[in-house]
């Protein structure tokens, strides 16, 4: 494979330096060496890198077109382009020391005049990505089909109310999952951008509904005629950019698989971002999605609390990650999933050590938080607190209750000849958030 030129001069290898570092392109609290329970740090936190926003995002915003303008996107002819592209992602994928990566078949491929067209235009840069990954020893987290942006799948794909449409973006799908497993994939992701409405005016949502899962099903049985292995995951968000979309949080998730008998095949990503969007704080959504067993992968991203829009911002807030990683912990990690840094620079940051310097701020945020939840398990103190104050479930009638021994009519002789007026007992939130809070600055 002939050596592509140096795209980021200047910048070699992402060092780590450690926390007293006052080194801007140098890592704090991410050593991918670093070895706990016997596997890296590399290892544990399996970052990954979306290409659309790091390799496709210009700054663009509602209000203007983009600011970002990369040396690399020079050329007439698409595909050539795309491939000098694709060189830079896995130069800067290497330097930044990500093991993974993630992409949207249109965000690799240019689109052609016709499926057959955009199909042959993927297979060239996946036999590229092929070359590139065997080179850089970067694997893919996931693959995924962009069924929102073009203006077929303005009314939804899965869930538009015209068949050909449905059948389009089945084809698309079909693709985007052999290419996914050509290229090693181990997961495959299902953001319903449009899945939704507007208004229920023009709707029919039990329909649409039914055909988003039987658009699941076919997925599944497509899956399992290729030999693809990789975990299903689904991405909830409850709008933007439709009014409502059918995947509103992880709850209505899991609601959808069990009505739909597909929770055998499912698993959730969770975004930070769609999580504050839906109401919910991040650490919620990641513990009803363990809860069901069903926690595949994350989305590394965060949303501003001042703005009511998906901002896709680097998370940097230690406090929140910690939290989310203590609970990713105890659920037993996140499999074949990792944390994607489905993050796009400020509209303002133009230069590409910009790109370094997000993705180096993310990675030092969830290596430290991973520490920091990895010492609160260990000293157990919190999850001594919660057993505690369940504990009265361990025994006697409350593990009746529990193990479905128990009835109305038990529970009202103990508490008429027994039992008596229940005592209170302090939540003591205020003293688990100081404790919270030495750990955090400790």
């Amino acid at each position: 494979m002939k050596k592509s030129p140096e795209h980021f001069r200047g910048i070699g290898r992402i060092p780590y330096e450690g926390p007293r570092s006052g080194t801007a392109l140098a890592f704090k609290h991410y050593d991918p060496t670093e070895r706990i329970d016997g596997k890296t740090l590399k290892e544990h936190l399996r970052f990954s890198i979306a290409y659309w926003h790091a390799f496709r995002g210009t700054g663009s915003d509602p209000f203007g077109p983009g600011t970002i303008v990369r040396p690399w996107e020079s050329g007439k002819d698409p595909l050539s382009v795309a491939k000098v592209r694709m060189d830079a992602a896995f130069e800067f994928f290497t330097k930044i020391e990500s093991p993974y990566w993630c992409f949207h078949d249109r965000d690799i491929a240019p689109e052609g005049r016709s499926l057959a067209e955009s199909n042959r235009n993927l297979d060239k840069l996946i036999a590229h990505a092929k070359q590139l990954q065997k080179a850089t020893g970067v694997k893919l987290l996931w693959g995924t089909a962009n069924l929102f942006s073009n203006p077929r799948y303005m009314c939804g794909a899965a869930t538009n109310p015209d068949a050909h449409v449905f059948a389009y973006a089945a084809a698309q799908v079909k693709k985007a999952l052999e290419v996914t497993k050509e290229l090693g994939g181990e997961n495959y992701v299902f953001w319903g951008g449009r899945e939704g409405y507007e208004t229920l005016l023009n709707t029919n949502l039990k329909r649409e509904q039914d055909h988003l899962a039987r658009f699941m099903h076919m997925a599944v049985d497509y899956a399992k005629a290729i030999g693809f292995k990789g975990q299903f995951l689904i991405e909830p968000k409850p709008k933007e950019p439709t009014k409502h979309q059918y995947d509103f949080d992880v709850a209505s998730g899991i609601a959808f698989l069990r009505t739909y008998g597909l929770e055998k095949h499912f698993k959730f990503n969770i975004e930070t971002n769609h999580a504050t969007l839906a109401g919910h704080s991040f650490q919620h959504e990641i513990e009803v999605a363990a809860a069901a067993g069903m926690l595949g992968s994350i989305d590394a991203n965060a949303g501003d609390q001042l703005l009511g829009w998906d901002t896709d911002q680097f998370n940097t807030d230690v406090r929140e990650l910690t939290l989310a990683m203590v609970s990713i912990l105890k659920a037993g990690g996140l499999g074949t999933g990792g944390f994607n840094f489905d993050a796009k620079l400020r509209r303002p940051s133009i230069d590409p050590e910009d790109l370094f310097l997000a993705h180096i701020g993310g990675m030092d945020a969830y290596a430290l938080a991973f520490k920091l939840a990895r010492r609160i398990l260990a000293e157990g103190k919190l999850e001594q607190f919660v057993a505690d104050r369940y504990s009265s479930f361990d025994s006697d009638y409350g593990r009746d209750i529990e193990k479905g021994k128990a009835t109305f009519q038990s529970l009202e002789k103990l508490v008429l000849t027994k039992l008596g007026e229940p005592t209170p007992r302090s939540g003591k939130q205020e003293y688990l958030e100081n404790l919270l809070m030495q750990y955090l600055h400790g």
